[in-house]
């Protein structure tokens, strides 16, 4: 009875392992055979080389069943103590509209999508990202917007570099900072200034103009929360042809004027309080805008207007699309994920709030800020600002018995500056809140009425905002903020536009190097949890227990998964994570008295991020050649890192490879490198080829970063967001980042921050802790294990009909391969994008196109693809290289094809005219299965090159929609 209850245990531990892969073990069975294996372990003997394969299995423990993970996750989530919070400093409680709340944050259709590389497939977030841009247009004064940064303190140093990009003060190495702004921004800024060379001045802020510099940042309110008026600040910067840019509290903008119309260059700040919750730092959305003299500067996505094959409005990503990959080491930056997801979030709450919904919930904020400002000062507490929006700081000598009577009450003030602390109200600040900070700080019996200090407040008024200041322009008048404002609109307004994206829940999206795999929803669900949900980021550390068991037992187990000895998880994407290994590597050398070393060396092949984010870290770069089988040229490596030896910094790999390889001279490449003196990192795009396997540190890598948005399991949210924590040996773990306003253990004092919260977008590491928990180390094994199959599988069935560009030991792949259409396209003139764009037809998104070689399309189908969908990818080529066949046989010519007119829409087939050479029929529905769930695109071709000649950036005009 023992055995049969153990044995039913293990089979239910093993559950979500089957459920997370998707070949059944019929399946499984099948693509062996067709390999010619008679195991999934021959398959790894012959593909994975065995002097990198782990001698010991992963430690992470057993897998738990969903029930037992979410269980046991909930008791450590109680663990944290979820207080009121009047923080601020960029972060607060915010209402979720639970239609919001249920059918984005919490929907499969919204969470799965892509980066909008694919346009006509996309159209419906590049649509709610186009909101988000003019949303950011109308409040913010300027003239671009971008589609959304990392966060406000990312974003200020973003601004920091345009400045310097545009500024006309040539010989100026300066940039300015005003004293009250974010501390958290002030500390990314100056670790990006740091890295970049440039001299970070700190100091009152009228003094801007006493300093030779190339730009300027100033807070708006002040993080004290004074309302200023900044217009003579800014011409002061612009007189010493410097650079002028605002952060900017995005709610306080309904009733401030906007700093775009007080003269700023830049406006940037959070979108978080637009209905986002805090989640202890992230991950939320900037929003960043300027002038449209600067718009080849410009960092970041934008959304940009453009026309389709038949002349309809279509939306697409403009200019920097592939900004990274097209200009490397000279790019704006290295910006890869964006928070498209939060973006969407925060626009979409704009669109349900509409102009006067918003104008509202910030009149209701600022008016609970007078009633508590003037009940506070009848009784005699000083201010320390006549002005303010939602902030007030308090000047007091009993600052301790205040605070710790507010702990008691379970309450938080801001309280960073000795004599002072601060206040920030919110949206779901109450009168009973407000009645209850008046018993906090004044005691008990102090006889103040809250209903008779509103009365006398609205009264006589408060002029706690100049009158110069106050906003007298109107915002958001496009019909897209004006019609959707009862939950039925709202609703159908949203799925309209989910109905417009492919996501995960419609088909494989098979992309290269970006691993798009299950994210099941027992991961995703403790998100919203208000434990995790409701935290602010610089709330004392007692009140986030539970978030530190979670942070802890994650950075444990992603130790034992990479080799490393320490993780980081501030990182809030990829590139940050790139950046912060790069940094650790910089300071590594400064401690040893090696500052000169500042060469990198970087495969041809790598992804763009590499360079752009060596570049970031001043390093100087290096191209190592790639040999005629895709892999590192040895002897190049060997012999430019012997000619810069003295100088050397580091080597930036990808394993496998960027060309889907398990490079046999992996070990030796980090033997060379180190014998000259310099670090290797390994990035971590291609870590799902790894897991369970092999791992950086057991190669001999020093650092890596880590792709939890790939890998582990986080959505990739439309485009993101990202979590790129870096895994670093023990002489790198000094180095990584720290932060100014909570101490990060393990690193040095005085490490600068690299994202705004000291564990960068924590409220999403519980998808990956859960996906680990129920993995465990053995499904985890499994996973990398069946990626391996199943590109495998995928390689030799569409070698019989393409040509396959790279293999590795035994003709096999690692997770990924490459098909090369350049021999098809030079016999029949039809390109890469035309069969990326004929696959739409066939419900499939593209892979990925022309990278790391022109011409080609590397495909991932990872581990939780069933061999049934797989199969329906391949029909879906077999039958486009039919396709092309008939073009080369001349029964359709090079202009009269399904694949130079693909995609098509139901608009394109229904239509009164057709003189294709093909049927309508075989247009929409050209192999069976299609049939059985056909997905629509709603664009036809779009034409980028109109877009970017005629570059519109908001929402299109009223007429159009009248059209």
């Amino acid at each position: 009875m023992s055995n049969a209850k153990s044995l039913e245990e293990l089979e239910q531990k093993q559950d979500f392992i089957r459920r997370h892969i998707g070949p059944s073990p019929a399946q499984v069975s099948d693509m062996l055979s067709a390999l010619e294996v008679s195991s999934v372990q021959e398959l790894i003997d012959q593909t994975v080389p065995a002097s990198i394969r782990l001698e010991q299995p992963l430690t992470v423990g057993e897998s738990r069943t969903e029930v037992e993970t979410l269980s046991y996750l909930k008791s450590v989530a109680s663990k944290n103590k979820v207080f009121k919070s009047y923080i601020g400093q960029g972060y607060h409680p915010t209402n979720v509209p639970h239609v919001i709340l249920r059918n984005v944050l919490e929907n499969p259709g919204w969470y799965t999508a892509y980066t909008p590389y694919q346009p006509e497939i996309a159209q419906g977030r590049l649509e709610s990202l186009l909101n988000f841009q003019t949303m950011t247009l109308d409040l913010t004064g300027l003239d671009l917007a971008s589609a959304s940064l990392l966060d406000e303190s990312t974003a200020a140093a973003e601004a920091m570099g345009l400045a310097k990009r545009v500024s006309k003060a040539k010989k100026a190495n300066a940039f300015f900072i005003a004293d009250d702004v974010h501390t958290q921004t002030i500390d990314v800024v100056t670790t990006r200034a740091e890295q970049f060379g440039f001299e970070i001045i700190v100091g009152k802020a009228e003094d801007a103009v006493n300093h030779d510099i190339f730009g300027a940042l100033f807070q708006y309110p002040t993080t004290s929360g004074e309302v200023v008026d900044v217009t003579d600040l800014i011409a002061g910067v612009q007189s010493k042809k410097a650079i002028a840019c605002v952060a900017a509290d995005i709610m306080s903008l309904l009733l401030l004027k906007a700093p775009g119309k007080l003269g700023a260059d830049v406006v940037l700040g959070s979108a978080q309080r637009f209905g986002v919750p805090m989640g202890y730092g992230g991950p939320h959305a900037a929003f960043f805008a300027t002038r449209d003299a600067y718009k080849r500067s410009l960092p970041g996505r934008i959304i940009g207007v453009s026309k389709d094959r038949l002349g309809n409005d279509a939306l697409r990503m403009a200019m920097q699309t592939r900004e990274q990959h097209i200009r490397r080491d000279k790019a704006n930056s290295n910006i890869c994920t964006a928070q498209v997801l939060l973006a969407n979030m925060a626009a979409f709450y704009a669109v349900y709030h509409g102009p006067q919904g918003l104008k509202t919930i910030a009149q209701r904020i600022h008016r609970f800020a007078d009633i508590l400002a003037s009940g506070l000062k009848a009784k005699g507490i000083a201010l320390k600002h006549n002005t303010w929006f939602d902030t007030l700081t308090i000047v007091s000598d009993n600052k301790n018995d205040v605070t710790a009577r507010a702990i008691a009450k379970g309450v938080n003030f801001a309280t960073n500056h000795e004599g002072e602390y601060s206040i920030s109200v919110s949206e779901t600040t109450t009168r009973a809140d407000v009645a209850e900070l008046f018993d906090i700080i004044l005691g008990e019996g102090h006889g103040l009425s809250v209903d008779a200090i509103a009365a006398d407040v609205e009264a006589n008024g408060i002029e706690s905002i100049p009158a110069s200041l106050v906003r007298d322009d109107e915002v958001l008048t496009h019909p897209n903020f004006n019609s959707y404002h009862s939950e039925t609109d709202m609703l159908r307004y949203i799925k309209r536009l989910e109905s417009k994206d492919l996501s995960l829940n419609h088909s494989m999206i098979s992309l290269g190097s970006c691993t798009m795999k299950l994210n099941a929803t027992a991961e995703m669900i403790p998100i919203t949890w208000p434990e995790f949900a409701n935290l602010h980021p610089f709330c004392p550390l007692d009140q986030a227990e539970g978030y530190q068991i979670m942070i802890g037992e994650l950075h444990d187990w992603l130790v034992n998964i990479t080799g490393y000895d320490a993780v980081s998880l501030q990182p809030n994407s990829g590139a940050q994570g790139e950046y912060a290994g790069l940094i650790a590597i910089r300071k590594y050398h400064e401690s040893r008295g090696d500052a000169h070393r500042n060469v990198c060396l970087i495969p041809s092949s790598a992804h763009g991020t590499n360079p752009a984010s060596a570049q970031m870290a001043s390093m100087k770069i290096v191209v190592v050649n790639c040999d005629k089988n895709g892999n590192i040229d040895m002897e190049d490596l060997k012999a430019k890192a012997a000619d810069v030896s003295e100088n050397l910094s580091c080597a930036m790999i990808t394993y496998p490879s960027t060309h889907g390889v398990y490079e046999e001279t992996i070990r030796e490449l980090c033997d060379i490198i180190h014998e000259h003196g310099g670090q290797v990192y390994m990035d971590g795009a291609n870590m799902n080829a790894q897991v369970g396997v092999t791992s950086p540190g057991f190669i001999g890598s020093d650092v890596s970063h880590l792709n939890l948005h790939k890998t582990f399991c986080i959505p990739h949210g439309g485009g993101g967001p990202g979590v790129g924590p870096i895994g670093v040996k023990s002489h790198l773990a000094p180095f990584m980042p720290n932060h100014s306003v909570i101490n990060v253990p393990g690193t040095n004092i005085g490490n600068g921050a690299v994202s705004a919260a000291p564990y960068g977008s924590a409220a999403i590491l519980p998808i990956s802790w859960a996906y680990i928990t129920m993995m465990g180390s053995e499904g985890l094994k499994q996973a990398t294990e069946m990626a391996i199959v199943n590109a495998n599988y995928l390689t030799h069935e569409l070698s019989q009909h393409f040509p396959i560009l790279y293999r590795g030991r035994n003709n096999r792949v690692a997770h990924e391969c490459i098909v090369d259409l350049r021999p098809l396209k030079e016999l029949s003139g039809i390109t890469e994008m035309d069969v990326a764009k004929r696959l739409q037809d066939y419900g499939f998104h593209s892979p990925t196109m022309s990278f790391p070689v022109a011409g080609t399309l590397m495909i991932e189908p990872t581990e939780s693809e069933s061999k049934g969908e797989i199969d329906r990818f391949i029909e879906a080529m077999v039958s486009i290289k039919g396709e092309i066949e008939k073009v080369i046989s001349g029964e359709w010519s090079i202009e009269n094809n399904p694949l130079v007119f693909a995609p098509h829409t139901q608009g394109d087939v229904l239509g009164n005219e057709w003189d294709r050479a093909y049927d309508r029929f075989y247009a929409a529905f050209p192999v069976p299965a299609v049939a059985k769930n056909k997905f629509w695109p709603t664009v036809t071709r779009i034409d980028d090159v109109y877009g970017d000649r005629n570059l519109v950036c908001s929402c299109p005009a009223v007429e159009t929609y009248r059209d």
